[in-house]
């Protein structure tokens, strides 16, 4: 029987997530900072690319196998077009900043769901 992988592939994300929330919760705290440069993490994507987690291939026709990092890599945010940079440097975009707080939060609502759902799945079939 093969392990599940769904749980360290949810752990994974949750890390990445709590990365995520703590480069946004930055960006607002230094709004109103000069000379500060917004920041963001790598997507989740880079980060699955980089995983030691190997995906079950089942069919030649599905992707390949991928290879882990641990380190999500943090770097600066592309330039809102919206508020370019101000007069005093900072190119933080509030709105924008809320915006990916939000995505966050409905991120990890739906990665905390996806694995209650799984969980209660695994426990039924154990019941019976």
């Amino acid at each position: 029987m093969q392990p599940i992988q769904l749980f360290a592939l949810a752990s994974k994300q949750a890390e990445w997530l709590s990365v995520r929330q703590e480069v946004v919760a930055n960006n607002i705290a230094n709004a109103n900072t000069p000379q500060y440069k917004a920041k963001d993490v790598a997507s989740f994507d880079a980060v699955l690319d980089n995983t030691s987690m190997r995906m079950a291939r089942t069919n030649a026709a599905h992707f390949g196998d991928s290879t882990l990092s641990n380190n999500v890599k943090v770097e600066e945010a592309a330039l809102n077009d919206e508020i370019g940079i101000q007069e005093s440097g900072n190119t933080v975009a509030l709105s924008k900043e809320l915006s990916k707080a939000g995505e966050v939060k409905r991120q990890y609502e739906l990665s905390a769901n996806l694995v209650k759902s799984f969980n209660s799945m695994m426990l039924l079939t154990v019941k019976r």
